[in-house]
């Protein structure tokens, strides 16, 4: 599939909306459209509301995954994903990284 089917996929709900989002967040390191559409995606509302498991949101996945990816563009992505996130969820991310500043977290994936 493409970027772009992933990213409807993703958005669009049903049971494969987080396999889509974690192949964006595979494909990251290597291409800066998955990064971009992962940004995008973290914006959602039903993304911010759909939880992985405990705190951890769909939104937040594709934030980890950004960072993980360790590129300035998937990076830049992750830093505004993140300011865009409401403050206690962006408390409660910091947190689940163990980190002050989301410039330090260097998750691994």
């Amino acid at each position: 599939m493409s970027n772009a089917e992933l990213a409807d996929l993703a958005a669009g709900g049903g049971p494969y909306r987080g396999k889509a989002l974690f192949e964006l967040v595979d494909r990251a390191r290597l291409d800066d459209d998955a990064a971009t559409r992962l940004d995008q995606l973290s914006r959602l509302p039903a993304l911010r509301e759909d939880r992985a498991f405990h705190l951890v949101s769909l939104a937040w996945a594709a934030i980890i995954g950004l960072l993980a990816a360790e590129t300035p563009h998937a990076r830049t992505s992750a830093y505004a994903a993140f300011e865009a996130l409401d403050r206690a969820d962006q408390v409660n991310l910091l947190a689940y990284l163990q980190t002050e500043r989301i410039e330090e977290a260097h998750p691994r994936i």
